[in-house]
């Protein structure tokens, strides 16, 4: 991208951030971040990091589901464990949700957050708009379903992203330059002492898969197809191995029991804790996924990588096919044709440059704080309330 065009596309994002006048002094806020799926703890990690730095103090929550308090135990994390899965059925899920709603409320009268920020927490969402938090909603997949009460105040997306389709007006979505991944890819160090743990050699060629979301509502059968394809591809290619990460301990137990000359030899490994997403990424020839977070995670890292998704494509992902990050695998004849099985060079070190999308959210983040929390005009008499109430 010529400089000019670069220019171009970033000046919607700055004129957001001058919307509302030239930043003045931010309120100190409580801020309320729930992590509802694997891929958020690292997400927020740097974000929590930075709104601490700044100034605000942040609370999590996490949602016992998928590996999400298993990896934030991890990580380090000190967070709040209330609600868990429902399963595929989609009656069982709503059930859940307002459930989990209902479980936060402790929290909450606790804590008392004066923000509520997610990647798709609908029951925060949900807890929030009752009670009247603002809630905000980072979001990079324009197709996700909407249920009532679950809508966001705010909302902030990915540049290549349009505003017209999404829950809030136009005036409450905000853009990022990049993908979600920039935000924590740069805080990415390799550690070789991996592959020791997973029993994987130098000479291995070795293909990350992650199966498809079985139990989402955008799920299409035809990625099991794809999968089971691939799976038996690398089955049969020499030195080849690869390593599966299930979403639960359910679909490995399903996989096992469907493909158990997957895990014949060794051929194929289930790491038997959690890990980090980035390093196994890193040390991978090729990565092969049916879901979103993983295919962009490799992308930001430069390394190969498939998509065998078959829902309904969002437009970062069409973004990353054009620019060439990332291929889609859309049938079996593609497995075989198009996805290539060959090492790569692991010797260079990760490009670990600063990337914009942190800064931009948490710019938008206070951009924000400021138009719920600072009546217009105001100074520092409202900085000194706020204080105080994040205080209490």
């Amino acid at each position: 991208m010529r400089k000019d065009q670069t220019r171009c596309a970033e000046e919607p994002i700055r004129s957001q951030l001058r919307r509302h006048g030239p930043p003045g002094p931010t309120p100190r806020v409580k801020i309320w971040i729930d992590l509802d799926n694997t891929p958020h703890v690292p997400f927020f990690i740097p974000l929590a990091r930075e709104l601490d730095r700044r100034g605000h103090g942040t609370v999590l929550t996490a949602r016992d589901a998928f590996q999400v308090c298993e990896l934030a135990d991890l990580r380090g994390l000190k967070y709040s464990k209330v609600g868990r899965h429902y399963g595929k059925n989609a009656i069982l899920k709503v059930l859940g949700l307002f459930w989990r709603a209902a479980q936060l409320i402790p929290f909450v009268l606790r804590e008392r957050p004066q923000l509520a920020l997610s990647h798709g927490a609908r029951s925060q969402i949900v807890l929030g708009n009752l009670l009247r938090i603002p809630t905000i909603l980072v979001i990079d997949y324009e197709h996700a379903r909407t249920l009532p009460l679950a809508g966001p105040r705010w909302e902030i997306v990915p540049d290549s992203l349009s505003v017209e389709g999404f829950r809030c007006k136009s005036e409450r979505v905000r853009k990022y330059r990049g993908i979600k991944e920039d935000v924590y890819a740069p805080d990415f160090k390799p550690d070789p002492a991996l592959l020791e743990e997973l029993g994987l050699r130098s000479s291995d060629l070795v293909v990350t898969v992650r199966p498809p979301a079985s139990e989402a509502h955008y799920h299409n059968p035809e990625s099991e197809l794809l999968l089971t394809e691939l799976m038996a591809r690398i089955c049969q290619t020499r030195d080849a191995r690869a390593v599966l990460l299930p979403r639960n301990r359910e679909q490995e137990l399903k996989l096992r029991a469907e493909h158990s000359d997957w895990f014949v030899a060794g051929r194929t490994i289930v790491p038997a804790r959690a890990i980090d997403g980035l390093n196994l990424l890193w040390f991978s020839d090729l990565v092969v996924s049916g879901g979103g977070t993983m295919n962009r995670e490799a992308a930001a890292l430069g390394v190969p990588v498939y998509s065998i998704f078959r829902g309904k494509l969002g437009a970062v992902d069409r973004q990353l096919e054009q620019e060439g990050r990332l291929k889609l695998i859309s049938s079996v004849e593609d497995v075989q044709t198009r996805i290539q099985l060959r090492h790569r060079d692991k010797t260079a070190p990760p490009k670990n440059r600063p990337r914009q999308a942190l800064q931009d959210i948490v710019n938008h983040i206070e951009d924000i704080i400021r138009v719920e929390y600072l009546p217009v005009g105001s100074g520092s008499d409202n900085q000194v309330a706020d204080d105080a109430r994040f205080k209490d």
